[in-house]
């Protein structure tokens, strides 16, 4: 079964046409965790099921709930639930993808308006908010799902819809939607694997699929001392300083060189496999990507191997902020009657927050009583996550491969991000199928910051390996 060749034909004809889609989306400013613009976030999934139901998705949205942010409590986004398509004697494809973005305003250092998507024609890129995370890989399944019926070419699979509003805020309420929809008669019954297009090449120049995530463990290490502020003038010197204990305490959890002082973790970590360890080897990758993407000359190490497990199969930590600190400009003496400490541990396979968490609070509780400080030690593990990693050499991964050579002629890098989307293993553990990672976004796309693109070339060809991949899963899962 192959792809038609009409199907390339008119998603290079609707170039324009895509791009146009594209830009009324990335219009609206689908800001999840800011709550001034929650009813833009409505207006989004009321878009994006217009776009469905116009193609004959049978689209249901689903209430969430509600939260409460910035001091009030408002309606969570709906979460968006379509299909098309119940031949019994098709592959069923869950697609995941999300509608909301992160915060952007012209004043964070923004070339271009961030909700007005920009084609600068002589780089050929597509700037705008959500252009690449995640609104551009949304629509390209619109596209695909256009191309097909317009044609009045038959899906070769039938497809399942999950879109949703709060990815970047948490993803709140959608793991109990998914385990609920879990069942006979019910939403994912019969799904026979899950494809999340959320991530982004490992560089600017090679495709990639990823089949795995590092979790995450997020901890504030507060200390508590004196009843208010003091003056350093007149205290400093004469009590526990909440702060000095503080910077003792998390100068003893990661070395310079990136390694991990608090006992026990290392031995959770899976073993290396000589098969996993050659896939690093030959990545398409090198030290000066990873120095080009930070800007400056600060790789840890000079092996690119070494540098890809640190990022993508080894645990990391890193120190992020202090609370309560001054940190205004000026000069101001005080010693600070409380301040509290933010790191996070990105976990791999075999660890869970579960067993992270008594090492790393036993740890810091040892560490503080060696200070004899009079102070008080709270240790909080804010949120935690679960790692994943799927079996590459399923054939929703060859598929993938596939399709992969089909579009852009090169084989495809296999990767694990160093990153988390908790969704990933919701999906892999409640429907229990392989859960596919898909990009259609380059390494330089600038997903969260300023200034995020997506090239024209990636947006197109993009669209072209979504429904590329549709077919080969067709030709290539078992029947």
């Amino acid at each position: 079964m192959s792809v038609p060749n009409q199907f390339y034909e008119y998603v290079d004809q609707q170039k324009s046409d895509f791009i146009d889609r594209l830009a009324k989306a990335v219009a609206i400013p689908s800001v999840s965790g800011d709550a001034s613009y929650r009813e833009q976030v409505f207006e989004m999934s009321r878009f994006i099921v217009k776009e469905l139901e116009a193609l004959g998705v049978k689209v249901r949205t689903v209430d969430l709930g509600k939260q409460v942010l910035d001091g009030q409590e408002i309606q969570l986004p709906p979460a968006i639930l379509g299909s098309i398509g119940d031949d019994p004697k098709k592959k069923t494809i869950q697609l995941y993808a999300h509608y909301d973005v992160q915060p952007a305003l012209l004043s964070d250092g923004w070339d271009h308006e961030p909700f007005k998507l920009t084609h600068d024609e002589k780089t050929g890129r597509l700037y705008g908010r959500g252009s690449s995370d995640d609104k551009g890989p949304l629509l390209g399944w619109i596209n695909v799902l256009e191309a097909h019926v317009k044609l009045g070419l038959e899906l070769p699979v039938n497809l399942r819809f999950c879109f949703e509003g709060m990815e970047e805020s948490g993803s709140e309420g959608l793991d109990d939607l998914i385990k609920d929809e879990v069942g006979p008669g019910k939403f994912f019954d019969g799904v026979d694997c899950v494809c999340i297009s959320d991530n982004y090449w490992l560089n600017d120049r090679t495709p990639c699929l990823t089949y795995g995530l590092r979790g995450i463990s997020y901890y504030k290490v507060t200390i508590s001392g004196p009843a208010r502020d003091l003056h350093s003038g007149v205290f400093g010197n004469t009590v526990h300083e909440p702060m000095t204990d503080l910077i003792l305490l998390m100068s003893r959890l990661v070395k310079p060189n990136g390694e991990i002082l608090i006992p026990g973790l290392e031995q959770l970590v899976a073993p290396l496999t000589d098969e996993e360890k050659q896939r690093y080897d030959v990545l398409d990758y090198s030290i000066s990507d990873i120095e080009q993407s930070a800007g400056a000359p600060v790789a840890l190490s000079e092996d690119k191997s070494a540098v890809l497990m640190g990022r993508m199969r080894y645990p990391s930590l890193s120190l992020h902020g202090i609370e309560g600190a001054f940190s205004a400009p000026g000069a101001k003496t005080v010693i600070p009657a409380k301040v509290s400490g933010k790191f996070s541990i990105r976990l791999v396979p075999n660890m869970t927050p579960d067993n992270v968490d008594p090492l790393v609070i036993n740890y810091l509780k040892a560490e503080f009583a060696k200070l004899n400080s009079k102070n008080k030690l709270e240790v909080e593990n804010l949120h935690g996550g679960k790692p994943w990693v799927a079996d590459p050499n399923h054939w929703n991964y060859v598929a993938a491969k596939k399709a992969t050579e089909a579009v852009y002629k090169k084989t495809p890098d296999l990767t694990r991000e160093g990153g988390s989307i908790p969704v990933t293993l919701t999906f892999a553990e409640a429907l229990g199928v392989n859960v596919l990672l898909l990009p259609m976004g380059r390494g330089d796309d600038g997903a969260h910051s300023t200034n995020e693109k997506l090239d024209v070339s990636n947006y197109i060809e993009g669209t072209k390996l979504l429904g590329t991949y549709l077919w080969e899963v067709a030709a290539t899962a078992p029947k």
